[in-house]
């Protein structure tokens, strides 16, 4: 049977329960990122910006793939200068949807993006319960300059920042270069607001934290572009805030190709989700869903599925399917499983969702625990689901016989005949699919809803500042 790698068009990309910080739920109901309405005057508010000149050449690639090749579908930008250099720290209780996003997305756009630790260690432990790997240690950095530094959000991680004396020195040296500097979900009021850095600037923040704003500069929007200084609200606006750093950077064509990657732009006709074949997923205990996960898996998946289902209280397993729990997921991002698949397989889910990936979906494809806990799971008449390239994953083991799915637009002709082009989400029975990336938050809540209800997917969601229906 040919490979994933070959049926993939070459010009496409591819435990136990955690404590929440308080951003886990908010008593907020907000009006948040839609990403059919990206860019969206109506929910973006800006002051005049800066932005660097577009980029001559643009072509989405992926490089030929290893064993220990990265999956990546970045934006060649031919130019005579230097590449962008980013920096994106990181401390313990960091929001991981809102770090891997943020250097996933500009990683994907062609910057130099390093992920450095303000802990004594390298690996931190995020908000969610996710083991993060930086790239080096925040002092490293202290005489580098860099064209852009954003701070992820989460508590007690911008705490964590804000309390870190190199980083604030590289911070306010940064910032009176006038050079461009950002800040997601309470990071703008917990991590720069004591350090001076709002300063007349109009700023957004999570909506937990909107009150520790100067109230004439508090804007309640998901994007603020304020001069050099860009806030956003939440995880759920992260791709909206990480794409208009893009768009800084590089221009505003580059953020376009990125967003089209990411299938960040979809049809404002484009269902949330279709469900066939409806079938209960409700259990009278705590659900347990397996994440296996492989060199190559692409992170913004990974870390958005488990912490989402994290907040919703759902024991969740992440599980390589390497030698190591370390993994080298997409974009060069160092994630660490919390057990390797052998020790995981011990244990009954009532979910296993693959995550996407081209390089990480061949080694899910190669694991022969991972084929023999998908075999049982099917005849156990228990649920399981795929997400971006990883549907083929389940096309080629059989367990998408008379089943309507989804996956990424570059595979999706290949996968079955019922297939569903049109829906972010696609629910069979106990089967779920998804595109990918950008749609995975609707994933994850779809998950949330059906093992829980709607009332508890729309209150993660508020939590998350991620626009979901009423109803």
């Amino acid at each position: 049977m040919e490979s994933l790698s070959s049926i993939l068009s070459p010009n496409t990309l591819s435990s136990s329960t955690h404590k929440r910080s308080p951003l886990a739920a908010s008593p907020y109901t907000v009006s948040s990122l839609s990403f059919a309405s990206l860019p969206s005057q109506q929910k973006r508010t800006t002051t005049p910006k800066r932005t660097s000149k577009s980029t001559k050449s643009l072509s989405p690639t992926i490089p030929t793939t290893t064993t220990t090749n990265i999956n990546t579908s970045s934006i060649n930008t031919t130019t005579s200068q230097p590449p962008k250099k980013v920096l994106i720290p990181i401390g313990f209780g960091t929001e991981e949807m809102e770090a891997v996003i943020i250097v996933d997305v500009l990683r994907r756009a062609g910057a130099d993006v390093t992920v450095a630790s303000v802990e004594p260690h390298l690996e931190i432990e995020a908000s969610g319960g996710t083991k993060l790997v930086a790239d080096t240690s925040i002092v490293t950095c202290l005489d580098q300059v860099f064209d852009l530094v954003a701070l992820p959000g989460g508590m007690p991680g911008s705490a964590r920042l804000r309390d870190s004396e190199v980083l604030r020195k590289i911070m306010n040296k940064h910032a009176e270069q006038k050079r461009l500097y950002g800040a997601i979900c309470a990071a703008p009021a917990v991590t720069l607001l004591p350090w001076g850095l709002l300063r007349k600037k109009q700023t957004t923040c999570h909506p937990a934290f909107m009150d520790r704003l100067p109230t004439f500069w508090a804007v309640k929007s998901n994007l603020q572009v304020s001069g050099e200084l860009t806030t956003s609200r939440g995880p759920g606006t992260t791709f909206e805030f990480a794409l208009s750093l893009v768009e800084q950077l590089f221009g505003e064509s580059v953020a376009n190709k990125v967003g089209q990657l990411l299938l960040a732009y979809t049809a404002d006709d484009s269902p949330r989700k279709e469900e066939f074949n409806k079938v209960d997923w409700s259990v009278n205990h705590t659900p347990h869903v397996l994440i296996p996960v492989a060199n190559g898996s692409e992170v913004i998946e990974v870390v958005t599925i488990a912490d989402i289902l994290r907040r919703a209280k759902v024991d969740v397993v992440v599980a390589s399917v390497e030698k190591s729990v370390q993994i080298l997921a997409s974009q060069g991002t160092k994630i660490v499983a919390d057990k390797l698949i052998r020790d995981a397989s011990e244990s009954i889910y009532e979910l296993i969702i693959l995550p996407g990936g081209i390089v990480g979906a061949e080694r899910l494809h190669k694991s022969k625990i991972l084929k023999k806990l998908l075999k049982e799971q099917d005849s156990a008449g228990r649920m399981y689901g795929a997400v971006c390239s990883s549907p083929t994953v389940l096309h080629r083991q059989g367990l998408l016989k008379d089943k309507r799915a989804t996956t990424h637009p570059s595979v999706i002709d290949n996968l079955t005949k019922e297939a569903v082009k049109g829906a972010k989400v696609v629910i069979d029975g106990r089967l779920i699919t998804s595109k990918g990336l950008a749609t995975v938050t609707d994933f994850a809540l779809a998950i949330v809803s059906k093992f829980f209800g709607h009332a508890r997917a729309r209150s993660v969601a508020e939590g998350l500042v991620f626009e979901y229906p009423r109803n």
